[in-house]
Order: structure tokens, then sequence, then C-alpha cells
């Protein structure tokens, strides 16, 4: 991590850690709780409970659940309903909701336009097709006039690396081209960052964060599928629409006034007007030692945004501890999906089955556990859905910084994301795997069903900062992310890749459905694992704490050594 980084992490741990006064409860969801299911819950873990929430969570009647819609309103009426049936007490000071203000801001994708003016003349490119584009700055129109275009290799600046693509220039009103993921990864060479493995580096989000802070008008990212681990149509659905954002005033890090993505084919045009080859260009960025290449281009933006501030809502359930009720174990899935996209034709609901109603109801049933368990636990055991996932992990990120446990009472988060069905597997998946020492805990679980822990199949896809326990690991707090791999019990790994082929073609798309080809004997594997580690997390003194070398480490020290009595 560069010392920029771990100041920031740093700050975000020390700003967790205090405690808050309780905030108000937040208002009731306008629209009408849906009606009870005939379904009858039981109080083990099924497929039957299990498959019955995510029907009604993915249906089209919660449209897609997106933030401040009326999705919203029936999703978390619902979750609400089902907290209540459960038994699970209000978490947030009286009320199973905590408000979470955002702002939603939508590009006028008819009245935003991009040129760009190089040696070959002049280039329109088109919204969706050649680019995508977008503001957090709040502001109705941002324009960029004639700014200079420069390739700052993959716009990373990590002094504990020796590496600054971004030396030796004044930024100011600057255009920054960049590569998406970190020079490890196209370069092959395991010495360079993680090598194949993502840093954070190498996350788009970091990208602008850093454009930012060094003062630039605009950064754009070039898409690669290999790269980026998604094709260009998930760029394209993720972008468009509204997006949400934390209100500025907020935030204290710096805001880039305009952040997007180029495909792959309107880069290769940019770099050839330059007498620039794309190719070779992956080449030299990779190399320390890269310099800022200008693009002898100039960029011209008028990027025209509706812009409504609204609030969301993390739902919040409590089962309070027996003995240790101060003290918490946390489970965590995000609610939110994509939505419903107006004008699009045919499907136009994007229902989020896989990403994330599966994620939610299996929280759901492993509530439904604990508050059937005989002894209760000792510590309390609470249940977050939170919102805004999607739109930067924003959810978890007001949670982090408004906790209703302090950050060094949670003694631990197990985090539920986009859950396997493909059925039974041989592996148990840990993103980001060699982090915590939850993942021993795992392990216990894991040697009793007869599987292996191993790492994500895709290390460079950076699923580790893709999830919302990342925003508690930057906080100090262990986080533990896994599920159900691709060694299948039936048809072994080619069948797992083929399962994981299918849902690919499914991510953000309006075809993740819940379907029959669902094996949810897995997911019901998977989530008596996760309810054993938080079982046993939350009847035994234990303070799990990140394996040395870890960068979160030092926070989760700093925050513990006031406690003496943890260990």
């Amino acid at each position: 991590m560069s010392r920029k980084l771990m100041l920031v992490l740093a700050a975000t741990a020390a700003l967790a850690a205090c405690k808050r006064e309780p905030e108000a409860p937040a208002a009731a969801p306008e629209a009408a709780t849906p009606p009870a299911a005939a379904h009858t819950f039981t109080a083990d873990i099924t497929e039957a409970d299990f498959a019955d929430m995510v029907k009604a969570l993915s249906s089209d009647e919660f449209e897609g659940r997106a933030p401040g819609s009326v999705g919203e309103e029936k999703t978390t009426a619902y979750l609400e309903a089902q907290m209540k049936r459960i038994g699970l007490q209000p978490g947030n000071n009286g009320s199973y909701f905590q408000d979470v203000p955002m702002v939603e801001t939508t590009a006028d994708e008819a009245a935003t336009t991009m040129t760009l003016a190089t040696a070959k003349g002049d280039h329109a490119l088109k919204f969706g097709t050649d680019y995508v584009i977008g503001t957090r700055t709040g502001q109705t129109e941002v324009k960029l006039d004639a700014s200079d275009m420069v390739f700052v290799g993959y716009g990373v600046d990590a002094p504990e690396q020796q590496w600054n693509d971004y030396a030796g220039q004044d930024w100011t009103g600057k255009t920054v081209v960049m590569f998406v993921n970190d020079p490890g990864f196209h370069a092959k060479d395991e010495t360079l960052f993680g090598g194949n493995r993502m840093t954070y580096y190498g996350r788009w989000t970091y990208k602008f964060e850093e454009a930012a802070r060094k003062g630039a008008a605009a950064a754009l990212i070039v898409h690669d599928t290999a790269g980026a681990s998604y094709g260009w149509d998930v760029v394209k659905n993720s972008w468009a629409g509204p997006q949400y954002d934390l209100p500025a005033k907020d935030d204290p890090e710096k805001r880039i006034p305009l952040q997007g993505w180029l495909s792959a084919e309107a880069a290769r045009q940019l770099f050839a007007d330059a007498g620039l080859d794309l190719d070779a260009a992956y080449a030299s960025a990779g190399k320390r030692g890269f310099k800022p290449v200008p693009l002898k281009a100039k960029a011209t933006v008028s990027l025209k945004s509706s812009i409504t501030e609204k609030t969301s809502r993390n739902v919040i359930g409590v089962l309070p501890g027996a003995t240790k009720p101060d003290e918490a174990v946390l489970y965590m899935a995000h609610w939110d999906h994509l939505g419903k996209h107006e004008g699009e034709e045919g499907d136009n609901i994007y229902n989020g089955a896989v990403d994330n109603a599966t994620g939610v109801a299996g929280i759901l049933e492993i509530a439904e556990a604990f508050a059937h368990q005989d002894p209760k636990p000792a510590r309390s055991v609470v249940f977050v859905a939170v919102t805004l996932e999607e739109s930067g992990l924003l959810g978890s990120k007001y949670y982090v910084a408004h906790p209703t446990f302090p950050m060094d009472k949670i003694a631990g988060v197990i985090n539920l994301d986009a859950m396997s069905v493909g059925g039974k597997s041989r592996d148990f998946v840990v993103t980001g795997k060699g982090n915590s020492e939850l993942e021993d805990m795992l392990k216990v679980y894991a040697d009793q069903q007869g599987r292996v822990l191993t790492e994500e199949g895709n290390p460079a896809g950076g699923y580790y900062f893709r999830s919302d326990h990342f925003n508690f690991a930057k906080a100090g707090v262990p986080a533990l992310y896994a599920k159900g791999g691709n060694d299948l019990l039936e048809g072994g790994v080619e069948a797992g890749k083929a399962a994981s082929e299918e849902y690919a073609k499914r991510y953000h798309q309006a075809s993740d459905e819940m379907h029959e080809g669902w094996k949810l004997d897995g997911v019901v594997q998977d989530l008596q694992a996760l309810y054993g580690v938080g079982k046993d997390l939350a009847v035994e003194d234990k303070w799990p704490n990140w394996y040395e070398g870890n960068p979160f480490k030092a926070a989760r020290d700093t925050m513990m050594k006031a406690e003496p009595a943890k260990q």
C-alpha cells in the first residue's frame, strides 16, 4: 500500500471506530408491505425457504430493486416483514431502517457529446458504443473544452512499488487515459504489484480517485475484457440510467469532474491517430520507468444530467446477545440491483436474481437458524441488507461511517454476494484467500463437509474489492466472503466451468432471473458452513485478526489496543 492509501485507510478506521449517538429512526416505506406468501417457513436452512425468498426478491414486481425507486419501497418493506417474521429486533434505534442519503445522477445520453480532435481529424463518439461518462459533482452540466489528452499507463501512484505513472507533470485541466487492472497483469510479471492478482491499484474506483487527487479534469479508462473481467456490455449497462452516490459534502475525498470508459475500439483509433499502437502501449505501460505519453488529441465534452437528492435505506435486524449484547457478529448482503431501464426494448427489468437476491435470502435463512438456536448466542448477531452496492459499495460505506455497533465491538463480518447455484462442490471459494483468521474457522466446517478452501478462479478480477466486505476491511474489521466453487460433485470442473460461463452471460443483464437450471443443494451447504462460523464466533470469546502481513491488520491492532481483554 502507498503511504497515501494507508493514511486513507487509517482515517477510515479511526472514523469508523468512534462510537456514535444512535440515529433517529427512518420513516417507514410508503409502499404497503407485500402480501405474505403462502409458503410456510421452517427453522432449518432449506432449499424451499431460500428459493421462496429469491423468487420474491427477483420478481418483476420488485422492478430490479433500484435504490430510490418504487422497487426499493417494495424491497425494503419485504425485508422488514421477513425480519419481523423471523423475530429479529429493529437494528437502528427502534427502526429496521438506516437512511442513506444519496444523489441520483442521470446522464441525458441524447444531449451528451464527446468529440476527440486528433491529427487525423475530429471524431464524434457515440455514448454507450464508444464511451460512457458521468460525474460525481452533483452538477447538472459539466463541460470540457479542448482538454489535452495524456496516456498515463495504469494511472497508478504507488511509492512502495517505486511506481508513479503521473510523475513530472501538472495535470490541471488535462484528460488522463489509462488501462484497467495493474501493471503485473498484462505484463504477466509476478514481480509487479500482485502479478495476476489484482491489487486495489487495479480497481477502476482507485483510478478515478487518484486522477482526482492529481487535479485532472477528466479520466477515461480503456476497457479490455480480460483486464476488467467483464465485457463492454457490463460497462454500458452499469453506466446507463441513474447513477447513485453519497452527497459530495459527505465525502472527504476530492472528486474528478468527469469520469468514464472508452471502448477498446475507440481507444485503438485514438492511439492510432497519435501514431501509437495500442498493443505496444500495453507493453510499455507494464515496464518500470514508464513516462506519460501525450496523445496529440484534445477532448471536448458536454455532459448534461438530471440531479435528484434522494434517500435510500439499509435494512438492519438484530438478535440481541444473551450475555454480551454490546458485542456483535455481522452478516451482510446487498439488496440493490440495476432497476428498470425505461425506453429499452424487450425485457427491461434487471431482476438481479443471483446478484444479489441469493445473498439477501441467504442472510435471512441464517437469521432464521440463529433465531431458533438453543442456547441463544452470547454476542448479538446483526443482519444488514445494504443498499447502493452496485453504485460503489455506498450503503456499506455509510454503515461503516455510521455503525449501529462500533467497529471495535464487531468480532467479524460475513458477506454473501452472488451465491453459487450450480450445486454441491468439492471446493469452497474464499475471495481474497489468505487474509484473515476467519478462514481458519471456516476450514473446520469445510473439512466436515469434505471440501477444500480455494481462492477465486480469476484473482485478476479484483473481486475482493468489489463487494461490501471491503469497506469493513478498510476499517480493520476481519471480513469473510466465501461461496461454492467450480469443482461440482455432479460433473466436476467441466460442469462448474459451464455453470460459471452461463452465469457470466447473465451478469448485469436483464436475464439474471431465477430459472429451472438452478441446483440449490450447494447453497444450503454453503449457508450451513457460514452459519457455523458465525455461531462459533457468537458464543466464544474470539477476536479474529488479519494474518501477519495483511495491510488491514494495523487498523485492527490499533482499534483493539484499547481493549486489553480482547485476545
